[in-house]
């Protein structure tokens, strides 16, 4: 669920924390840029792990600021990222159910969704409860089993999408409606695809309870 990647990057330390330990900054100044935003093709950033290469700082002319440089483009570290591998079992609770599946939460991403070719089947969505319902064969007859908001569910990653949400600068035509468009629909940059169409997937309480 969680990988260590290596980075690069330049870190400027204002005058005022020149007092403090160089690799304090560094640290805070790294969090503030990266903790809790998504890297296109890396995954969701947590925290800073450790520093693994520094040189010397240096000064530009008219900026009274530190710009501490590593090798390559700056100083490496590795920073601890939120990307699960394909087929790792992962345990969420769901946040909300539509048409277009379960939409699932780990707490600290809420971007993942098990459509509803991947629910156990035979499923059906309950117009009434806004929930999924899984119709559970039993020799008595059909059960429905309610995939109820808040209720743990135990699901298995299936694919990934990443989106580039880089800001771009829209054409004279474009500019009069971008920013409509943009308030319509404002795409995810990382969303996750779950499966729980196997045994022991689902609802933690059904497997729990049987």
């Amino acid at each position: 669920m969680f990988v260590l990647v290596e980075m690069t990057d330049t870190v400027r330390i204002p005058p005022w924390q020149f007092e403090r330990k160089l690799n304090e900054s560094i640290a805070e100044e790294l969090n503030k840029k990266l903790a809790n935003k998504v890297v296109y093709n890396v995954g969701l950033c947590i925290c800073l792990y450790d520093i693994t290469k520094l040189e010397d700082s240096y000064i530009f002319p008219g900026d009274g600021a530190s710009h501490t440089k590593g090798r390559c483009f700056s100083l490496h570290f590795r920073y601890v990222v939120f990307h699960p591998f394909l087929d790792e079992i992962l345990v969420g609770q769901i946040k909300s159910c539509s048409q277009d599946g379960v939409h699932v939460s780990v707490g600290f991403f809420d971007d993942i969704v098990i459509p509803p070719e991947s629910l156990q089947q035979p499923a059906k969505f309950d117009e009434t409860e806004q929930v999924w319902v899984w119709e559970y064969e039993t020799e008595e007859g059909a059960h429905d089993l309610y995939m109820d908001i808040g209720e743990e569910i135990r699901f298995r990653v299936v694919d990934e999408t990443f989106v580039d949400t880089s800001p771009t600068g829209p054409s004279s035509a474009e500019a009069s409606t971008s920013n409509a468009a943009e308030v319509q629909k404002k795409e995810a940059p990382y969303t996750l695809v779950g499966s729980i169409s196997e045994p022991g997937l689902g609802l933690l309480s059904w497997w729990t309870n049987s």
